[in-house]
């Protein structure tokens, strides 16, 4: 799965997480793969599945019904 780094750096800092953010956002490249970044989302304490969840929220666009 590829996640936009802005999608990231937004999550850190709905969550206050703004050292985290500014870290993040020298560290990942712009286009992060859930699986070879793990280690770099982990370290994050970003869990794939959450921003799944978020990009449901979206509306649908992403083929959810609701």
């Amino acid at each position: 799965m590829q996640i936009d780094k802005d999608t990231i750096l937004s999550l850190l800092r709905s969550r206050g997480d703004h050292d985290k953010a500014a870290e993040a956002e020298q560290e990942l490249p712009d286009k992060v793969d859930a699986n070879e970044h793990a280690g770099l989302l982990d370290k994050f304490g970003v869990n794939p599945q959450e921003l799944l969840g978020n990009l449901g929220g979206l509306g649908g666009m992403f083929g959810k019904k609701e």
